[in-house]
């Protein structure tokens, strides 16, 4: 049996995700998309339990889903949902003096994000997340 076409396709879904990234965000590159990415990743997961975190994994693209567990501290705090600019502003610490993300990161990765999964499974399980997570992901 070969390999399944997910795996197959990695790479150029992961390059096409983080070019819509990029100009959702009106960013100059993919390497600044990637930043503008992981910052987001990183700052949802850190308000989700891990049973949450792999349920919402489950849902991504095999390259966006190594991306959302990579250099991850489960022993980190886990945060409250808080108002969209604290969580920004989150996003945009990461690895700041490199970081480009706009103050509209996080809805800019949801626009990209969006085009790169399935909407319907997707839907199904924020709808299973703690409260915040949909507005989270709204764009």
């Amino acid at each position: 049996m070969p390999y399944p076409a997910e795996y197959q396709r990695a790479t150029d879904q992961f390059a096409n995700f983080l070019a819509d990234a990029r100009d959702a965000a009106n960013l100059g590159s993919r390497h600044q998309a990637y930043t503008m990415a992981q910052g987001v990743f990183q700052a949802f997961r850190r308000r989700l339990k891990i049973r949450d975190a792999i349920l919402f994994a489950g849902v991504l693209p095999v390259g966006l889903r190594a991306l959302f567990v990579a250099d991850w501290n489960p022993d980190e705090p886990r945060k409250s949902f808080e108002s969209m600019d604290t969580m920004v502003e989150e996003v945009q610490a990461l690895r700041s003096e490199h970081n480009f993300s706009p103050d509209t990161a996080i809805r800019d990765v949801a626009i990209a994000l969006r085009k790169n999964v399935d909407e319907i499974e997707f839907a199904q399980v924020l709808d299973n997340l703690p409260k915040g997570a949909r507005d989270f992901w709204k764009c």
